[in-house]
Formats: structure tokens, C-alpha cells, sequence
């Protein structure tokens, strides 16, 4: 629904009138105009300058007056360079309000017969929700909603308890050193239950880690497969996911979890 259409059509009939010159509304520029400025809507007449050989500031004016004095909804207008800021009536705003008020519908595209899933917040199992959380709700809700409202077939869904490495890491720690506690026999929060054991985990591992490189083997590794000048600091913080994924015994027991859905000690 073009509410600018009449606005339009008298820059043109302007043009026309002024200067016996046919545009047709495809060679229209107009934009909002910019806060700095006095008006509502902007009409770009650099292009005009150039066919009539004339000033921004004649030809604007020129148009100006005359969208006044014939275009009902326009009540002032300003020259700025290249630029004609015209400014709209109360009337203008008001009919726009009434006729976005009166279509149930408005704003809606007809659907276009294609779909679209819209996955949101899905969050982290091992984490408690937090502020972040709300944000990604209220994102996905409203993209849903844009993408209805242009005519897909919109589906929203979230993964929850998504399995993966990390709530593994929380289960396997559990099962080794929870001793049968539960949320509440701990008196914590289920997500807080869950990430402190994901806490336990990592402690574990970095035990493990440490006793690695200090063995026959880790000192081997390090000889043979460090930069050059590279300091043994800096080579195992490199190397701890290759670690974790190619000796940790930890990390292969958290890895068979995910694989076949339990816990094997």
C-alpha cells in the first residue's frame, strides 16, 4: 500500500506543469528526510539539474510552490541543494492512521507457498538461562513473525536437552564423582547441579592433562612436535584438544557417551 502515491503524482504533474517535462514514477527519487532537516519526505532533484540546466535551488523552489499551491497534503517546502523537502498535512497523517487502522490484514503478504523452520533459543543444557536467553527468545520471535507476515509457512521449534560433548562431560563427572546426589540433596538449581559438575569435569581433566605432560611420553610428544623457540607453556594450552580427542581417557569415555547414549566406566 503506497500512502505516498498522491505525493508522488503531484511531483510529477509539477514537473510536468513547470517544465514540460514527462517523468514517469520509476525515475522518482524520495526518501525520508533526514532529522537535521525541516519536512517529512525528500525528492532528489539532482537528475532535474542536469536535463533543464537549471539551479537545485530554482528548480526546487519552482516545484515547491507549486505542489503547495495544488497538491492538497502538501503545506511547506524546503530547498536544500539538490534536494526539495516537503513537508505533509495533519490530514495526510491521519488518513494514513485511519486506512493501517481499518485493514485487519495490513502488512501481511499472501502466502507464497514455501515454508521456513525457525529454530530459537534452544539453550545450553549445561548453563543456567540468563538475560542472554531472553534476547535470542525475543529474536527468533520476531523473525518468525517477519517472515509470516511476508507469506511463509513459519514452523518454530527449539532443541531441548540436545546431548552433545558438553552435557556428556556433566553426566560422565556425575556418574564418577556425584556419589547418587541430586539437585536436591545438594540444594542447588537443576542447571547450576548440571554445570557444576561440568566445573568437576574440567578440573579432572586438567589433572589428567598435567600428568600427561609430565610423563615419558608427553615429554616425547613435546620434543618432537614443538615450534621452533616455542615455549612448553604455550605448546600445551595448544595442544589440549588434541589431547582431549587422541589420549584423554576421560575424553574418550565422554565421547562413547555420546555415541551410544550412556555412560561406560
Amino acid at each position: 500500500m503506497d500512502f505516498l502515491k498522491g505525493i508522488k503524482t503531484g511531483f510529477l504533474q509539477a514537473v510536468r506543469e513547470c517544465y514540460q517535462l514527462e517523468l514517469n514514477e520509476g525515475e522518482i527519487q524520495i526518501n525520508a528526510t533526514r532529522k537535521e532537516f525541516v519536512g517529512d519526505y525528500t525528492f532528489v532533484i539532482f537528475p532535474l539539474v542536469k536535463l533543464l540546466k537549471k539551479s537545485p535551488s530554482e528548480i526546487g523552489d519552482s516545484l515547491g510552490n507549486w505542489m503547495e499551491a495544488h497538491v492538497e497534503d502538501v503545506v511547506s517546502h524546503q530547498t536544500i541543494q539538490g534536494f526539495l523537502n516537503v513537508s505533509l498535512s495533519d490530514h495526510f497523517w491521519k488518513q494514513s492512521l485511519d486506512t493501517i487502522t481499518s485493514t485487519s490484514d495490513f502488512g501481511y503478504a499472501k502466502s507464497n507457498g514455501k515454508k521456513v523452520l525457525v529454530e530459537f533459543s534452544s539453550p545450553n543444557t549445561n548453563k543456567p538461562l540468563h538475560l542472554g536467553h531472553i534476547r535470542n527468545i525475543l529474536l527468533g520471535w520476531s523473525c518468525s513473525k517477519i517472515l509470516k507476515a511476508n507469506g511463509y509457512d513459519v514452523v518454530n521449534t527449539q532443541v531441548i536437552n540436545d546431548r552433545g560433548i558438553a552435557i556428556c562431560k556433566s553426566m560422565l563427572a556425575w556418574q564418577k564423582f556425584g556419589n547418587g546426589a541430586t539437585p536436591t540433596s545438594s540444594d542447588m538449581k537443576g542447571d547450576h547441579f548440571v554445570g557444576e559438575y561440568y566445573v568437576l569435569f574440567e578440573t579432572e581433566l586438567m589433572k589428567e592433562y598435567t600428568s600427561f605432560q609430565q610423563s615419558s611420553q608427553g615429554q616425547e610428544l613435546f620434543d618432537t612436535h614443538k615450534k621452533a623457540d616455542q615455549e612448553e607453556a604455550a605448546f600445551w594450552k595448544e595442544y589440549k584438544n588434541k589431547y582431549f580427542n587422541d589420549f584423554s581417557q576421560l575424553g574418550a569415555k565422554a565421547k562413547k557417551c555420546c555415541l551410544i547414549g550412556k555412560i561406560m566406566i
